[in-house]
């Protein structure tokens, strides 16, 4: 039994004279399903992170139907196209790729192609290259279509356990550890629930800069593996978590944390006039972590978040 899926409204462009269109299929639950052409343009595609299982039909009858599928590692992608029985041909877009690549592909769109785009796993650019290619695509005035499904970013931050009604994705720490910590420094503050990705070789390093710049008691979640056989998810403060891991040492796999938000009464810090003058005060005699280490004794707020006060001051004075 075959059945056929409707992809977006107005069919493929033309296919030259002699040339037989390909035949768009694929296979789910035990079926052959043959696809509609698809609208010329620019098709996001999202992909399973984890199990092969989390794709949408709508998601299948894109990739199928499509005149190539742009993947970010062919031969990831190959094997969930296998998987479901789809043979369109597949072409490498990455962060390495150049503006010549770039162009190549914005010339096969204007030209009335239909291209899918589609990452290792979950949604295109979500820290990931495929932005510039969108950019590139709409200045052409290249329709783009999205094709929602899986996320790591929804499906960590909804397992977590903490606040979802506001959230901050910030993707990749830097890799080194003095950046690291700046740019930790910078979240100290941010009134949400915060999703990070982590390389597992940098968990336990990112996690003890973390509970030291953020706070030991902050509420967090490290997620692994999320949708795999061994998917497994720890809950509990930075503090602890640091401390499993630095004893247990690196986990194998994929990891997004997920950490709770700076408690209220710890964000009351910017825009007291009384510290502010009392920071001032002390950077005109001493250096802005000297200053910040004496207002914070004296205050007896914390330390992290007065020096980023005394920082942001630095700063509008500078």
């Amino acid at each position: 039994m075959t059945r056929r899926f409707d992809a977006p409204t107005t069919p493929s462009p033309r296919k030259p004279a002699g040339e037989r269109p390909r035949t768009a299929t694929f296979t789910a639950f035990g079926l052959a399903s043959e696809a509609e052409p698809l609208a010329p343009g620019l098709h996001i595609v999202a992909t399973p992170i984890g199990n092969l299982r989390d794709i949408t039909i709508r998601a299948l009858a894109t990739l199928a139907a499509a005149d190539a599928v742009l993947a970010e590692d062919t031969r990831v992608t190959r094997t969930l196209l296998a998987h479901y029985g789809i043979t369109t041909p597949l072409l490498a877009y990455h962060e390495h790729s150049n503006d010549a690549v770039r162009e190549r592909m914005v010339g096969r769109l204007r030209a009335g192609e239909a291209l899918a785009l589609v990452s290792d796993a979950g949604t295109p650019l979500v820290s990931d290259p495929g932005y510039k290619l969108v950019q590139s695509a709409i200045e052409a005035g290249i329709p783009i279509t999205p094709v929602p499904g899986p996320s790591a970013v929804m499906t960590a931050l909804v397992a977590a356990g903490l606040p979802t009604d506001r959230f901050f994705f910030e993707g990749f720490l830097p890799q080194k550890a003095g950046a690291r910590r700046n740019r930790l420094e910078a979240l100290v503050q941010v009134a949400g629930t915060q999703v990070l990705f982590e390389s597992p070789h940098r968990l336990p390093e990112m996690l003890a800069d973390a509970a030291a710049i953020l706070g030991a008691d902050r509420p967090a979640a490290v997620t692994r593996e999320l949708t795999k056989l061994y998917e497994t998810i720890r809950r509990d403060t930075l503090g602890a978590l640091s401390a499993r891991f630095a004893e247990d040492g690196p986990p194998k796999g994929e990891i997004v944390v997920i950490i709770g938000a700076a408690p209220v009464q710890e964000r009351t810090v910017e825009g007291d006039a009384a510290l502010d003058a009392l920071l001032k005060t002390a950077m005109e005699r001493h250096s802005i972590k000297d200053a910040a280490s004496l207002v914070a004794d004296e205050t007896g707020q914390p330390r992290r978040l007065v020096y980023t006060r005394a920082l942001a001051l630095a700063r509008s004075e500078g």
